[in-house]
């Protein structure tokens, strides 16, 4: 809509779907968590073989507040992306799919009470096709020179050039950082705050490749990613606005319905921007989160026991007698450090 009277002014669109997205989130949250109240009873499952405080400072908060996120951002980039982009629509069509996903899976737990709900196979069926699509439609977009490039990041004009394994190996890179991003959201405030800082180093990343400044730093330039910077913008308002509800001790959760889309749409900007491994760099959070599962489900299917006292690894810091608040700022910081380490990987040519 109004992106055309700013059709040359990138930074005021980046603002203004930035504060927009905010505004939506801050002015819509009370009302979307009034209703989740009305209808889930019983708020989100708890975890019974989870720290024992949960049970008693989390039951009975609604889950599913993922809505306000994505909902805020899709309005955002409408008002304030160009619509001819196709990487807008990819943008929005992967919130929505993933979306959609997390909030049959958030049914299910809020109706039947239960943490197994949509099965591991089905979902991951849906994530791997929706993948498919967005990186086929990424990749012919691409200037022909770096579809099926990886880039190397911290060492001038290195890259690898997969050629077909491109694709599956960024389907992977899309549908990992969905589960990881999922995995991460179990602390009040966490998941959020990691995804504020990820987003803004591809935002800076996404405006860089779209601009005449690409040709100033070591980075592959791609026309169209200047749009995305936009699409980061609005999903860094969409999660501060809900982090204002979400914030110990939490009035919502962000649920499946979020995470899940969330962690693919920003695996999905990697793709775009092709900066695959600094994904991995700056949501380290993420990755750890992730492993520490994998980790403690190779150790115990191995030995019996537990690497972790508990996984995902913020629960193991809690077993140790870490409060959550704790937990969840120590992390943020090693998240805005990884952050700064990300960006010095933008060094001048």
């Amino acid at each position: 809509m109004f992106q055309y009277l700013f059709a040359d002014s990138i930074w005021v669109r980046i603002f203004a779907a930035f504060f927009s997205s905010l505004a939506v989130a801050l002015l819509c949250g009370e009302k979307l968590i009034a209703f989740l109240h009305h209808h889930q009873a019983k708020g989100q499952p708890i975890r019974e073989d989870g720290p024992q405080s949960h049970l008693l400072t989390k039951k009975g908060t609604p889950t599913m507040g993922g809505l306000l996120i994505i909902g805020a951002a899709i309005l955002s980039m409408l008002l304030w992306s160009d619509l001819a982009n196709k990487w807008v629509w990819i943008s929005i069509a992967v919130l929505v799919v993933y979306g959609f996903v997390g909030f049959a899976d958030d049914y299910v737990k809020v109706t039947k009470q239960t943490a197994n709900a949509m099965s591991a196979k089905m979902k991951l069926f849906l994530q791997f096709t929706t993948a498919l699509i967005a990186v086929g439609v990424i990749t012919y977009e691409t200037p022909t020179e770096s579809q099926y490039v990886l880039n190397i990041p911290y060492f001038k004009n290195l890259a690898l050039n997969l050629a077909w394994f491109y694709i599956p190996f960024a389907m992977v890179v899309i549908v990992g950082a969905s589960n990881a991003v999922n995995l991460t959201d179990g602390l009040d405030g966490l998941a959020s705050g990691l995804l504020v800082a990820s987003f803004l180093f591809f935002m800076i990343v996404a405006y860089l490749c779209g601009s005449d400044l690409s040709s100033y730093f070591d980075i592959r330039a791609i026309p169209t990613a200047s749009e995305i910077a936009i699409v980061s913008a609005a999903v860094i308002g969409g999660c501060l606005g809900f982090l204002w509800f979400n914030a110990s001790p939490a009035k919502v959760f962000m649920g499946d319905t979020g995470s899940l889309a969330l962690g693919a749409l920003l695996g999905t900007v990697a793709v775009m921007v092709k900066q695959e491994i600094m994904l991995a760099v700056v949501g380290g959070i993420f990755v750890l989160e992730a492993v520490s599962v994998m980790i403690q489900v190779f150790w115990f299917r191995r030995t019996g026991k537990r690497f972790f006292k508990m996984a995902p690894i913020h629960h193991h810091f809690e077993q140790l007698g870490w409060p959550e608040t704790r937990v969840v700022i120590r992390f943020w910081i090693v998240g805005a450090i990884l952050l700064v380490v990300g960006l010095t990987a933008l060094h001048l040519k």
